[in-house]
């Protein structure tokens, strides 16, 4: 929990820096979404693979998604109040083993914060707007 909590501080400042224009980084989170397509849709029309869709993720419960076979690890975080906003997904994409342990997600993660940034900033321009 701190070091979700010390991850949401961080993201947080984020907004404090000089920052790129909000197209460039949705421009450069779909770049690195490609990482996350093999098992994420997210968008008009975006279905559940072998991960669940990302559209509507922002305020959704983690483990949440109606229909989709979650590890029990995510249920429990779930029930445990995790709910799924910029600052909790940042958390997640940097260490997902660590952040939520025997959760099935086998990618290691985005470990640069500016990946982080602009895929969070592509998902919430596909599933939010």
């Amino acid at each position: 929990m701190l070091n979700r909590t010390l991850l949401a501080i961080a993201f947080a400042g984020l907004s404090t820096m000089p920052a790129m224009a909000q197209d460039d980084l949705v421009a450069a989170g779909e770049k690195v979404f490609k990482k996350c397509a093999a098992c994420h849709a997210v968008g008009e029309g975006a279905k559940d693979r072998v991960g669940p869709s990302l559209n509507e993720i922002f305020g959704r419960t983690a483990g949440g998604e109606e229909g989709f076979k979650y590890s029990p690890a995510m249920t429990k975080a779930g029930e445990g109040g995790l709910v799924w906003n910029a600052e909790t997904l940042d958390a997640y994409l940097a260490d997902p083993k660590s952040d939520i342990p025997g959760n099935k997600m086998a990618f290691p993660g985005l470990k640069k914060e500016d990946d982080r940034k602009a895929v969070i900033a592509y998902i919430e321009s596909k599933c939010c707007s």
